[in-house]
């Protein structure tokens, strides 16, 4: 019974974490909506990440950086631009099938920490500015506030090679 239980708060917990539901507005039509960014933590001693090492990221399969620093996942609320490429570009999967995943390996106890949401791209740049080892997606328009960009497979927002727009 204390085990149900256990799982039940899980699930309501990881729901809570992953959006639940609860979409926010878009405020700009696709057309005026440009690069991501994946911006981390000044401590995170990363510059570069490949796409696969990206969605291993994303999807809890990697928990650590470099020198053991726990990554903290930060993802917007569903319905978000930033969240749309990530899902699409990052991880190829629609929102059902990435809420899935989450729920699947929080109830085995395969991650130890679910993604947080964030509501806003100036939520995100708070939380990766104040938590250690954060990582997270951002329109690139908005990446100059003191963070650090990293590049995905070489390149940065801009590159007209980027991967996620």
């Amino acid at each position: 019974m204390g085990r149900l239980l256990r799982q039940t708060a899980r699930a309501a917990l990881l729901l809570a974490i992953c959006g639940g539901g609860a979409a926010m507005p878009a405020t700009a039509t696709a057309q005026e909506r440009g690069d991501v960014a994946v911006v981390v933590n000044r401590d995170v001693p990363v510059d570069n990440l490949t796409l696969a090492d990206l969605r291993r990221l994303v999807l809890g399969d990697r928990e650590f950086w470099p020198a053991s620093l726990r990554v903290t996942l930060l993802v917007r609320a569903p319905v978000a631009h930033e969240r749309d490429v990530l899902l699409k570009s990052v991880c190829q999967m629609t929102e059902a099938q990435f809420r899935q995943h989450w729920i699947a390996k929080v109830f085995r106890a395969d991650a130890a920490v679910a993604p947080k949401i964030v509501y806003s791209t100036e939520m995100a740049i708070d939380a990766v500015n104040r938590t250690p080892g954060a990582i997270a997606f951002v329109d690139a328009a908005q990446a100059g506030r003191n963070l650090k960009v990293v590049k995905v497979d070489g390149r940065l927002p801009g590159d007209p090679a980027y991967l996620l727009r």
